[in-house]
Formats: structure tokens, sequence, C-alpha cells
């Protein structure tokens, strides 16, 4: 049974439920009669937007036979007509999908999850993230490194969002609303993220198989405030006033050393409680307060004293065997971890920021360009020496080849690929929507310039 939960707008006005082909909709909670109906061929899912009237529904059609799944946005109740939607996107690769309005109700984050990765690369799937606006405007969100969504979360001041992604270490990136990378988190050992309530402080943590390792960050200077460790940690949540947060381990996720702690942003433990032997802790949660009730105050930086001991564990050291242990260490690690980097194109610049792909072809059109002007120099040098000199028959140089009529065709034809590829990135940068066939060619520059320098280098 899936899909099955009647929805409630944040007022309690509507109230909708899933039947069939149809969403029911039903008005001051009188259920006898249906107020509207929204009638779609295989709709499987439906979300309410947050915030007050007009309210609007996101439904989502699972493809079939070939045809895409999509999701489309309509404002409630205006149902009726082709033109009715208010957004539409379609997309392949969806057994599932994950809907997430964000606070004003403006645009909507679609995680699409299959639930066998064809490629083999990952066995839990593999997901895309997708974005859809009320205006019209829909966009996939490109992620620079593969791998599985761990979490997706808007900032509370609507503008913006961050994501969770990657094979581990799981690399953060926060996105404003075209789409476009503004700060990159490096990457770390992290599954989730959590904005305060005033969307001006930011929480990556590492939670459930991970050792519970958090980074509190500043996000409007984007400077890292704390690292506290929450081992353990099967719960987190902020607290209303922004600057608190609880973290807990609570059952039947985890049944030994139950308890919950709350902290400071700036990384302070300042209440902690241990259940007691052979007791069980279920749930946490704050009192709730309605928006606007605390006001929103400066970070600071300075640890918030705290009158617990500072009883933060040893951080473990790795075995070493025995015919090593008297011996220097040497450090070694599995994955050099990437450090933080600031998208945001600096003033003055309508630069966007560049992949690592793009940076390296970048340099390499730049090497290419300055031996073009050295030989323009020498040439401009050889046309200065006298006029005897300059009479002297040479024989022109032979363009280069590598003798092979096969290699030249081949040479040729990468070539021309790389071509159409830049091409295909200009069209991009300058706004243009881009096919799917058309992102996967571009995804194919590293590999075509690498064959590329590999036959040159042949001869």
């Amino acid at each position: 049974m899936q899909n099955w939960c009647p929805c409630w707008a944040e007022d309690e006005s509507i109230c909708a439920r899933s039947v069939n082909n149809e969403i029911h909709f039903f008005e001051k909670n009188e259920f006898n009669t249906i107020a509207h109906k929204l009638h779609l061929q295989k709709v499987s899912d439906f979300v309410l937007s947050p915030g007050s009237q007009p309210n609007k529904v996101a439904v989502y059609v699972p493809g079939s036979k070939g045809a895409p799944s999509f999701v489309r946005l309509y404002q409630y109740p205006n149902f009726g007509g082709p033109q009715s939607a208010l957004a539409n996107k379609s997309f392949f690769k969806a057994d599932k999908v994950t809907m997430l309005w964000n606070k004003k109700a403006t645009a909507v984050l679609v995680i699409a999850s299959t639930e066998v990765d064809k490629t083999g690369a990952s066995y839990y799937g593999e997901q895309t993230l997708h974005y859809i606006a009320t205006n019209g405007e829909s966009a996939v969100v490109q992620l620079p490194k593969t791998g599985p969504i761990y979490d997706v979360v808007w900032n509370p001041n609507s503008t913006e969002f961050c994501v969770v992604y990657g094979f581990m270490p799981a690399k953060a990136t926060v996105f404003n609303l075209k789409c476009d990378p503004v700060f990159d988190f490096g990457t770390g050992p992290r599954n989730a993220v959590y904005y305060n309530p005033s969307g001006h402080i930011l929480v990556l943590a590492g939670f459930g198989n991970l050792r519970g390792q958090m980074e509190v960050w500043d996000v409007k200077n984007y400077k890292l405030i704390s690292k506290p460790l929450g081992s353990d940690s099967t719960y987190f949540a902020w607290c209303p006033d922004g600057e608190h947060f609880v973290t807990a381990t609570c059952a039947p996720r985890l049944r030994v050393g139950n308890g919950y702690k709350i902290w400071h942003y700036t990384g302070s433990v300042l209440h902690q409680y241990e259940v007691p032997v052979n007791e069980e802790l279920w749930q946490v949660s704050w009192q709730p307060f309605l928006d606007g009730i605390f006001p929103t105050k400066a970070v600071t930086y300075q640890a918030v004293p705290s009158e617990l001991p500072n009883a933060e564990p040893k951080p473990a050291q790795a075995y070493r065997p025995p015919a090593l242990r008297n011996k220097p260490v040497t450090s070694s690690k599995l994955h050099e971890d990437e450090p933080p980097q600031n998208m945001k194109p600096q003033p003055g610049s309508i630069d966007k920021p560049l992949s690592k792909t793009a940076l390296k072809n970048q340099r390499k059109h730049e090497a290419k360009k300055a031996a073009k002007q050295e030989a323009r120099v020498d040439g401009s040098q050889e046309s200065a020496l006298p006029p005897a000199t300059q009479n002297i028959p040479c024989n022109p140089m032979p363009a280069v080849t590598s003798g092979d009529p096969e290699v030249d065709k081949k040479i040729k034809n990468l070539k021309k690929k790389l071509k159409a590829i830049e091409q295909l990135k200009e069209q991009a940068a300058s706004g243009k929507q881009l096919e799917k066939n058309q992102l996967e060619k571009i995804q194919k520059e590293g590999s075509l310039l690498q064959e590329l320098e590999d036959l040159e280098l042949g001869f």
C-alpha cells in the first residue's frame, strides 16, 4: 500500500487523496462531496504545496512502453484543459520519485530513482535530480560527481538548495534557482544536510553507517564554524530558535547507548541525557513554535561555554601490525579529500565555473595559442631579415601526417567531434536547454581528447 494517505493543505482548507487515475479534492473537511477532480491516466503520486492559498499540486505519472515519466505542476482548482498545467518536466530512468516543494511554493525538486543501475556502478540503483518552477522553467541539475544522491534540502529562503551526492567521500554543493553551483563544500564523510529555520546556518553530517562527523557552516560567508562529533546519532533536528540542535540515539535503529545531546552550533554540548540500562529511547522532538517568533541573530565563531566536561572521544588509531609499531608512521589515504570551493563568478566576470575537464581543455587551448603566437613572432622576425636573405628559396614545411591514411582519418574525425562539442558547450553557456544525447556528447570530451593525444603522440 503506497500513496494511499490523504494530505491536507497547511491551513486545512483542502484535503486530497489519490483514487485510481484521479486525485480527489475535498474542501472544509466535507468528505461527502468531491469539490474537484484531477484526472490523469496512471497518476501514481502527488504532493500539495506548503504555505497559504492559492495551493498548488505536483503530480507524477510513471512512464510505460517507451514513453517518459513526467511531473506536472497545477494551481488548485485549475485542472481543466491541456493548457492548465503551470509546468511540465518529462524524464527517463524513473521507477519512483521524491518531490520537494520549496517554502514559497515557487519550485519543485524531483529526485528520480531507478531500482537497478544498468551500468553496474551501484547496487542501490541510479538517481537523477530535476528542477521544475511554477513559471514553466525546468532543468536537469548537473552533479559533477557520479554516485547516489543521499540528501536534497531547500534553504528556507527558497532561493537555493543543497545536494549531498557521489560515491564516498561524498560531495556537497549549493545550487541557485538557475541550477548553477554557488558553493562546493568539497568531499567528506557525509550523507545528510540540515538548514536551520533562518537558513543562515547549515550542518553537513554523516549519520547511519558513518561516524557522526558534523560540519557547521555560515551560509552567508561560507565559512566553517565548528566540527562537532555526534557518534551513533540516529536523529538530528534544529531548535526553532535556529541556534541549537539535538542529536539522539534512538531505538529500534540502535538499542544500546540510547540518549540525546543538545548542542550550540559553535560545537558546545549544553545538555546530555543517557537512558538507564535496559530502557529505550524511541523519539525526541523540539517544542514547536510559529515562524518569526525567534529573530535571526548574527553568526558567532567563538564556542559558547558549557558546564559539561569536554568528553570528546579520542580519535581511534589505525591498526598497525607488530612489525611496524616501532617505526615512523607514514600517512596514506584511500581518497584525497577535495577542499571547499566558491563557485560564484567574481565581480565583473560573467563566466560560469569550469569543470575539471573544461579546465584541462582550457589549459591545452592556451598552450596551443601560445605556440601559435611564438610561431608568428618567429615568422615576423624572419620577414624582418634583409632582402637578400628573403630571396633564398625555401621549401615549405609539409603538413604533419602519420603516413597511415587510417590514422589520419581517425584524427580528422576526432577533431570534428571535438569542434561539435565546443559548439554545444557554447550553446549551453548561452542558456540553451540541451537534449540528453547532447549532454552525453559533452561528457565524452575527456576521452576523445585523450584518444586524439594518443594518436598524435603515436607518430
